[in-house]
Order: structure tokens, then sequence, then C-alpha cells
């Protein structure tokens, strides 16, 4: 059975205690830093942007949207052979060949119509697309389970363990739970934490009901 481990603290705390190459893969989706931005910026900024800052508490927005420094991504390197990074076209990350594209199939011009992932990895680009317009949100800018173990099935192997360093809503641990990957996730935001622990505890409870069981007798 594949182990399922979550922490809420500082991901750079997390990091530091890991061993070089000590994860086959990370799928992380790291703030942006969008309360630094310029007012000219945030005025010209759509979708993703905008909706990291309205659909979250003002007073909390500096603890929660702080962008990756550049340590982070030493470290993130450091301790995974392999990684895919949501809104890697945010960040100055080196080019590479292969990016995921996630088509939301969104109608709304006023929100991002996909989202973009970067990853090391030499093969070609891939597309997958997924309405996720109609599935309860925990988290503003929380992606489909569905999305998840799409990227698993593509790029992970039997045996990998995974990690993700902003683990949000927590889709990226039920995705990996399904699937049977070791998986290790880290929330700084005390408040998503315990969010998305009461998710998986229900969404698990709930696979349990339909699990076949020995009868007796």
């Amino acid at each position: 059975m594949s182990k399922s481990d979550v922490f809420n603290m500082d991901c750079m705390n997390y990091l530091k205690q890991c061993r070089d190459k000590e994860f086959d893969l990370a799928i992380v989706d790291p703030p942006y830093g969008v309360e630094k931005m310029t007012g000219k910026e945030f005025a010209h900024g759509r979708g993703k942007l905008k909706q990291r800052i309205f659909n979250r508490d003002a007073d909390k927005i500096n603890e929660w949207d702080e962008a990756p420094t550049e340590e982070y991504w030493k470290e993130l390197f450091r301790i995974s052979k392999y990684q895919i990074i949501w809104g890697g076209n945010y960040f100055p990350l080196p080019p590479y060949r292969c990016i995921v594209v996630w088509d939301k199939m969104q109608p709304f011009p006023n929100f991002s119509a996909v989202e973009i992932a970067w990853t090391n990895f030499n093969e070609p680009s891939k597309l997958f697309r997924f309405d996720n317009r109609y599935s309860g949100k925990i988290h503003p800018t929380q992606k489909p389970v569905e999305l998840y173990k799409w990227l698993l099935s593509k790029y992970a192997e039997h045996g990998w363990s995974i990690i993700d360093t902003h683990l949000g809503s927590g889709s990226s641990k039920i995705a990996c739970y399904d699937m049977g990957f070791d998986f290790v996730g880290i929330e700084i935001d005390k408040e998503y934490f315990e969010k998305q622990e009461k998710r998986f505890k229900e969404y698990t409870a709930q696979i349990q009901l339909f699990e076949p069981r020995e009868l007796f007798g």
C-alpha cells in the first residue's frame, strides 16, 4: 500500500531536510507573488492572477501568495529528479522541450483559457482538456484530481515517489492515493491544510463504502 504524508509547515524547512534526488517527481503549483505587483500591473491582470486575490481574505494574502525564492528553486531541483511546475510561464525557468497545457474549456473571456506547466521531461508537449467549472472548490487555484491522474499516467512510473510543496486543496494527494504512489505534501496555510485533510477523509470514506468485502459464514 502506498504512503501519504502531509505536513502543515513552510516547505523550505522540509526541503532542507531531504536527501539529493530523494523524490522521483515533484508536481508543484507555487504562488506568483501578486501582492507585490504594481497597481498598473494588477489593473491589466486577468484570470488566475486576479482570482488569487479576489478569492482570498486580504489579510492572508501576504502569507499565502509569496512568490518562490531563488533558494526554493535550488532546493526543488536538488531533491527531485523530475519536475512539473504549474505557472512555469511566470517563473524564470530554463527553456525545455516539454510543456503541459491544460485547456480548461473556459467560455468566459475574463478568465484564462489554459494553464501551462513547465517540465524537464525530454518529450513532446502535451494537451489535457477538462472542464473544472462545476466541481466544488476549497482553494482559489484548485486543480482537478483528473488532471493530476492524467499527469501521473503520462509521466510517472510505477514505484515512483511524488512531492507537492504547495498542497492547497489536496488534489495531488487524492490522485496519488488512487494510483498507488508514495506521496509527500506540504501546505503552509493552516486553514487550507485542515480543509484538504477533511476533503481527503471524506473521499477515502466514500471509496471504502464501495469496496468489495469478504463474506464470512
